[in-house]
């Protein structure tokens, strides 16, 4: 409980430690984040076009990931309904911010005078997100209250609901049908500046009294509340953050696409980015980030011989459904070989000062 006898203390922001530690916390969320920029510059740089477009989904599923990572690698709850949060987050720009005409086509019958509405980018993108946070604060003053599987079942029933919502409401989501016009605004350095800030804020509250407080009354419930932590408190608090980075998600990825649909933040999103947080390790940002990369590269891969190859002169049958198969052998293969993922419980920034001291010595 030592984190936690640390984190029950009076705040120390305002002291030299304090703020010490908030330096080496920043600076260890931009040493994590240094890996993504690295590789969007040589995107921007040198990849063609289809790799561009690649780039920009890859980046979505990174925000949703490291936002899953604030809940999950801090409560150590699993949480099955946070493509929920980017499904309203994509939906609120794009029955915001669509332009006039093409509302005409798409929701001429949108309720609450929606179908005459068309703000710019940034106001709608703003009130997305609090509809977001209204909705995650209502969701999460029950969740927060719950753990273990009871929690996990109420963010999948929350899931559920909202994809239904998304399917039945049809004046104003369009249902089963695709949502067109969206403006597209955003561009691969937008994306790469909101995934190092992303990044950046899940390091700061990871290594927050609020962080530590969580991973604590996680660890030990009891101990936790000895010391006098609001465990629920904390949890609302971190189911909120990552909801709002969520919704983030999928503002940007409507502003990128253009067109968005409900299967898009339905089971499939879910098992991708789980995939991703599992092989890194959701116990630490760099967790995070570290199986977006490999899992990109490796789905990537596969897609391209899911059609069929030919090797050395061998030619090579369709494998359709290859890569699914490959995201349940992941998550296999690390809850039985390396639970911790990839990355383990250090931060990128920890794993190098550790290599430093041992080459200093």
């Amino acid at each position: 409980m030592s984190e936690s006898a640390v984190a029950a203390r009076p705040s120390d922001a305002v002291t030299p430690a304090g703020n010490g530690k908030f330096r080496r916390s920043l600076f260890g969320g931009l040493v994590t984040a240094l890996p993504v920029v690295l590789i969007g510059l040589a995107i921007l740089g040198f990849a063609p076009a289809y790799y561009m477009h690649l780039a920009l989904a890859a980046f979505v599923n990174l925000i949703i990931v490291v936002g899953l990572q604030i809940f999950m690698g801090n409560s150590n709850i699993a949480n099955l309904g946070h493509s929920a949060f980017v499904g309203v987050g994509a939906y609120g720009v794009a029955v915001l911010s669509t332009p006039l005409a093409m509302k005409k086509l798409s929701i001429p019958n949108a309720p609450f005078g929606l179908a005459f509405v068309e703000l710019n980018p940034l106001a709608a993108a703003v009130l997305a997100l609090l509809v977001v946070a209204v909705l995650a604060a209502i969701s999460g003053k029950i969740i927060s209250r719950l753990s273990g599987v009871a929690a996990t079942i109420v963010s999948l029933a929350l899931l559920i609901i909202v994809h239904s919502v998304f399917l039945n409401w049809t004046d104003l989501f369009k249902g089963n049908q695709a949502f067109f016009g969206i403006p597209k605004v955003i561009n691969l350095p937008a994306m790469l500046v909101a995934s190092v800030a992303v990044i950046v804020i899940a390091r700061l509250f990871k290594d927050s009294r609020w962080g530590l407080q969580l991973r604590a009354s996680a660890q030990s419930p009891q101990a936790a509340a000895a010391f006098g932590i609001d465990a629920k408190r904390l949890r609302l608090v971190a189911w909120v953050l990552s909801a709002l980075i969520c919704g983030l998600a999928g503002v940007l990825f409507a502003y990128f696409a253009g067109t968005i649909s409900p299967k898009l933040f339905y089971f499939q999103q879910i098992f991708i980015t789980l995939a991703m947080l599992i092989l890194g390790g959701m116990a630490t940002v760099t967790g995070a980030v570290t199986g977006v990369i490999v899992l990109s590269i490796g789905l990537e891969f596969i897609r391209s011989i899911e059609s069929g190859v030919t090797i050395a002169g061998v030619q090579l049958p369709q494998l359709l459904g290859l890569s699914g198969v490959a995201l349940g052998v992941v998550i296999v293969l690390c809850m039985a070989f390396r639970p911790g993922g990839i990355s383990g419980r250090l931060e990128l920034d920890e794993q190098l000062s550790r290599l430093f001291r041992r080459d200093a010595r």
